[in-house]
């Protein structure tokens, strides 16, 4: 009898273990509310780790959802709680994380993640615990892929598009510059490989040439020098180079292309995975004091809905400076959550499933600020959520349309929009 005792006190102990290092994962911000009996909610983004510099504020937009909603009565008569989870741009931290918001937090719905690898692994956690899963960044088409399969059940959506549409954004901003032939380089994950994909398709169909297509440049996330990588994407005297980057790793390698000299007049277009104020920085400047990327242009999910105005106002009172990316598409996750609960008057993962489509994209009022649209909810009546980011109308798969801003770095190292463009559905 002895070994079974053993092999049951190490399985304790292991267990235990677990728990707490999915909870070094975690960083618990807890708005005030009731634990145990309202609506519960998770955030999983990304505030260390290669994508921090943009998950950051995208993190910090979540909360001032949640005081908005909780200073208008609540969902369903209770304050709502919020539990924030950091997934460290990691797909496996990303997983634990997320198990343990839906096991042990018993949360019915999660604003997440950025990272499209992340929301991969996450989702999967979140459909077998009836979970609500909201990304307000990841574009991968895979996930389009796998919800057109079934394999979300329903628990999964997005607010910001995804990337067979920015594809098609980035295509033509390529060719509006007159670049006809442009080789590209992209981080070697679920994001990385789809946007490459789909840019190279539809740069084509615009009679473009990708000049490294039959043997295209990836990086592994997981380096710390790019330097064959950098000389591969800039060889074959492309007009320019499309880079489908996360920061840290990706200014590492812009900055390895400038010191093997290979960027002198090759153009630079860039995606929502770098656009973040710091970047710039990151990449570095010239012996003269010149940002290396000055003049890069890139595109982004961009924001044109009729709440955004006003969150740009609370955004400049309660954190100062311009909205940063994404925040938009955060608030607007995470205002779908509580608006979805509020119409299926419960606050669990099945309810929120249930009427996230329905206040979403109507039939019913168009609304725009949240505490009137859970008003209209609590007076029975029907609503169509018109967001901050959009419409965030929500197709069969989870997936919205959306606008994109096309975006520049200047001289000074500063990021300004200089357009927009739809792409077409």
């Amino acid at each position: 009898m002895a070994q079974p005792q053993s092999w049951a006190w190490i399985k304790i102990v292991a267990g235990v273990l677990l728990l707490l290092g999915v909870g070094a994962c975690e960083n618990t911000n807890t708005t005030t509310g009731s634990a145990s009996d309202g609506l519960r909610i998770g955030s999983l983004l990304p505030s260390t780790g290669d994508l921090a510099s943009v998950g950051t504020p995208i993190a910090e937009t979540v909360p001032l959802l949640v005081e908005t909603v909780n200073a208008c009565g609540g969902v369903n008569g209770q304050p709502v709680t919020l539990i924030a989870a950091d997934d460290q741009s990691s797909p496996a931290s990303g997983a634990e994380a997320m198990t343990k918001l839906v096991e042990i937090d018993r949360v019915a719905g999660v604003v997440g993640s950025f990272g499209s690898s992340v929301s991969n692994a996450a989702a999967d956690i979140a459909t077998r615990g009836q979970v609500m899963l909201v990304s307000p960044g990841s574009t991968s088409t895979l996930l389009t892929e796998r919800a057109k399969k079934g394999d979300f059940n329903g628990y999964w959506a997005r607010t910001a598009p995804p990337d067979n549409y920015q594809a098609q954004a980035l295509a033509q901003l390529a060719k509006d510059q007159g670049f006809k032939r442009v080789s590209t380089v992209v981080i070697n994950n679920d994001y990385g490989r789809s946007f490459e994909q789909e840019f190279t398709r539809a740069f084509k169909a615009l009679g473009g040439t990708v000049v490294n297509e039959a043997r295209p440049t990836r990086y592994d996330e997981r380096s710390t020098t790019f330097t064959t990588e950098a000389a591969a994407a800039f060889a074959g005297n492309p007009d320019a180079v499309v880079a489908i980057l996360y920061p840290e790793t990706g200014s590492l390698l812009l900055k390895s292309a400038f010191e093997q000299g290979l960027t002198q007049n090759v153009a630079i277009l860039l995606t929502d995975g770098v656009k973040s104020d710091s970047f710039p920085e990151q990449v570095g400047r010239t012996p003269d004091g010149t940002y290396i990327i000055a003049g890069a242009k890139g595109t982004v999910p961009g924001a044109d809905g009729q709440a955004l105005a006003a969150l740009q106002e609370l955004w400049r009172t309660k954190k100062g400076g311009e909205l940063p990316a994404f925040a938009a598409q955060a608030w607007d996750a995470a205002a779908l959550l509580v608006l979805a609960a509020q119409a299926a008057k419960a606050n669990t993962g099945e309810g929120i499933r249930s009427k996230l489509r329905e206040v979403a994209n109507g039939p019913g009022e168009e609304v725009d600020d949240v505490c009137k649209a859970l008003a209209l909810l609590r007076e029975g009546k029907e609503i169509n959520y018109q967001g901050a980011s959009g419409n965030v109308d929500i197709d069969e798969n989870g997936d919205v349309v959306g606008v994109y801003d096309i975006w520049q770095v200047t001289k000074d190292g500063k990021l300004e929009v200089i357009g927009k463009v739809n792409p077409k559905p």
